[in-house]
């Protein structure tokens, strides 16, 4: 029984979200904003950005984005991840 309820917990954890980067080229405002060091302005910055000028090439173009230095980018990098796919819309 032990075992199959720490497989049980495993797999749980591994599928939570929490432990997976989001995507800051399909993110919502909701979905930026429950990433620590993301509140409601950097949030909605990002998806402002995003709609302006496209999809992000890499994390290190949200130094372009109001509220982003280096620092902050280089902290939030386990957190964020960016690839091709379509934006997602806004709330």
């Amino acid at each position: 029984m032990k075992k199959s309820l720490a497989a049980v917990l495993f797999s749980l954890a591994l599928g939570s979200p929490a432990w997976s980067a989001v995507n800051i080229n399909t993110a919502t405002e909701a979905e930026l904003e429950a990433v620590r060091g993301i509140g409601p302005s950097k949030a909605k910055a990002i998806v402002a950005h995003r709609q302006k000028y496209g999809n992000f090439k890499s994390l290190d173009e949200l130094e372009m984005v109001k509220g982003f230095s280096k620092a902050s980018v280089t902290k939030l990098n386990g957190s964020l991840s960016v690839s091709a796919n379509k934006p997602a819309a806004t709330k």
